[in-house]
């Protein structure tokens, strides 16, 4: 792994937290093309950069991880498409996650709220509708869609000279929040040390990341792609967290992204609290520090992968049309993984507004149209790629007039009428 202008990237030959160089192998997913690199018509024909894909252990502090790392301007280019906007369960999320902190005592009229890869702004809002001051700060033209709509945003990726300058202007950040982001930065010794420099001396640091239990028990292997560097437990964010001089003081299980971990960390020595302490005895319980847990996931989704294309080819070989619902990160891994190409899918449907509309899905090269076709259209089959918020999405499909079924692809292919 080489290191660049205080990056890491390329092949990982350590483990990202304690750097140890026995890392473990137990997932290989092939090739992919970065997520959001979604192509026009023209470059359909054009050749795709891929990258290896593959999940590694490390049997010193149990960090989950992958193997290669993409520079973080190719995987969040200025035009990156994705909006937190347009996702009702992150929308609810950030309400509650607000909610929550006003409960606990953290948010203070006219203190500051630093949200680090804040998109559009959507997590601050509540923050700021509390009448916390706020500030975002993301790399990508998200940042003028926040700005246009009153949440201050800094367009930047996190270094040393942005949080000078935030804190030169605004002052030390009361609470700090890196939510669906915390696994996005490659170096976690200056991802924590920019997180300190932020905080007051009382300043809380709360993530939320996709959480290792839920990935295994759930077999939510589409959770990994380039923008996903770690998946953690309790314990490897504890290790990581305690290296650099924050201790985390409490976390919970949240419902958010099929199954996430909200940490709470300040600065200095702090004792854990009893539920964060618990939940780091279920791990252990639950096998996330025995590599064998992480092969036996690698054979079950080898198995989930025969199942679902089995049955997508049967459903096509009996003449059905079948269509996608949702283009997300996730449902890229798993397309390209499972190899389901425009040949069995027609197109998948996104919601109105959303700048993927009119595109192709990058190495599946499947259209990418408004949602609103797949009502006019009424295929036989209508495959819930965002599966995770199954549940929510075949209702409101239903709702607007799907008269379909439904296939939900994981944790085990099943046709829902």
């Amino acid at each position: 792994m080489k290191k660049t202008f205080n990056k890491y990237v390329g092949h990982v030959k350590e483990c990202q937290i304690c750097r140890n160089k026995n890392l473990k192998i137990f997932l290989s997913l092939g090739h992919h093309p970065v997520p959001q690199e979604y192509l026009t018509k023209e470059r359909l024909h054009e050749m795709e950069a891929t990258y290896p894909l593959n999940m590694v252990f490390c049997d010193r502090c149990s960090l989950v991880q992958i193997d290669y790392i993409v520079p973080p301007e190719i995987v969040f280019p200025p035009d990156y498409p994705y909006r937190t906007g347009l996702t009702n369960m992150l929308i609810r999320n950030f309400q509650a996650l607000a909610d929550t902190m006003e409960k606990d005592g953290y948010i203070r009229k006219n203190g500051l709220a630093v949200d680090i890869g804040s998109n559009d702004g959507t997590l601050l809002k509540p923050f700021k509708a509390k009448g916390m001051r706020v500030v975002g700060i993301e790399p990508t033209g998200a940042a003028d869609m926040a700005n246009k709509n009153g949440v201050t945003t800094v367009k930047s990726f996190l270094n040393k000279d942005v949080v000078s300058r935030i804190v030169k202007k605004y002052g030390s950040a009361d609470i700090v929040t890196a939510t669906n982001v915390f696994a996005h930065i490659n170096d976690t010794e200056s991802l924590i040390a920019n997180v300190k420099n932020l905080l007051s001396k009382d300043g809380v640091f709360v993530s939320e990341s996709q959480y290792l239990m839920d990935i295994i028990k759930k077999l939510e292997f589409d959770t990994v792609y380039h923008e996903h560097l770690r998946f953690y437990s309790l314990k490897s964010l504890a290790r990581m967290f305690e290296k650099n001089g924050l201790s985390i003081v409490d976390s919970d299980i949240i419902t958010a992204a099929g199954g996430s971990i909200r940490v709470y960390a300040k600065k200095g020595k702090y004792k854990m609290s009893p539920r964060a302490k618990n939940l780091i005895l279920a791990e252990k319980l639950a096998g996330l520090y025995d590599f064998k847990t992480y092969e036996n996931f690698a054979k079950k989704i080898s198995e989930v992968r025969q199942d679902l294309l089995s049955l997508l080819l049967k459903l096509k070989k009996n003449g059905a049309r079948i269509v996608g619902l949702t283009s997300s990160c996730r449902s890229n891994t798993l397309l390209r993984y499972m190899n389901i190409t425009d040949d069995i899918l027609d197109y998948t449907g996104e919601k109105r507004g959303s700048p993927k509309i009119g595109m192709f899905t990058p190495g599946t090269h499947i259209p990418v149209v408004d949602e609103e076709k797949i009502i006019t259209d009424q295929p036989d089959y209508l495959i819930i790629l965002s599966w995770h918020i199954g549940e929510e999405l075949m209702r409101i499909m239903r709702k607007v007039g799907y008269k379909g079924k439904f296939i939900i692809p994981l944790p085990k292919p099943k046709i829902v009428k």
